[in-house]
């Protein structure tokens, strides 16, 4: 065999169970299966950006309900539980949008590099856990 026949890339079919669990993903590939995560959790909390928007917005009666549903929650709901999914919807959101940014800049400029790539996918990620915490810490009421 010559020499460029031995270098060759092995390419290998991935097993769910043996393979997925130690399998080394870039951050780019992070970036984009958490893209497509943000957007069925945005998604499926439709019904409760709807309820949200509607309910701090009808009346005085209905906003002074919408924020006492955060403190002592609604039926069987605890507000904390209530505060947890409101935090998912701001992290899907952020995320998805920055993601959304770094792929619209990404097409507009061509810039698709490894490296590129990979200092994007990282920024993305920092960005949207770090402004996360600081919502979820005003959400919680931590300052």
């Amino acid at each position: 065999m010559t020499e460029l026949t031995k270098k060759r890339p092995e390419f290998r079919n991935i097993n769910a169970l043996s393979d997925l669990p130690t399998y080394r993903l870039p951050a780019a590939g992070w970036v984009s299966i958490l893209h497509r995560v943000s957007g069925v959790v945005m998604f499926l909390l439709m019904p409760f950006i709807i309820w949200m928007f509607d309910t701090s917005l009808s009346s005085e009666f209905s906003y002074a309900e919408f924020t006492s549903a955060f403190e002592a929650g609604i039926g069987f709901v605890p507000g904390w539980f209530i505060k947890l999914v409101a935090l998912a919807l701001i992290w899907a959101y952020l995320h998805h949008f920055i993601a959304g940014v770094r792929h619209l800049y990404m097409d507009m400029t061509h810039a698709v590099t490894k490296e590129f790539g990979k200092s994007s996918a990282t920024v993305t990620l920092v960005l949207s856990i770090g402004l996360t915490l600081v919502l979820g810490a005003k959400l919680f009421g931590l300052y």
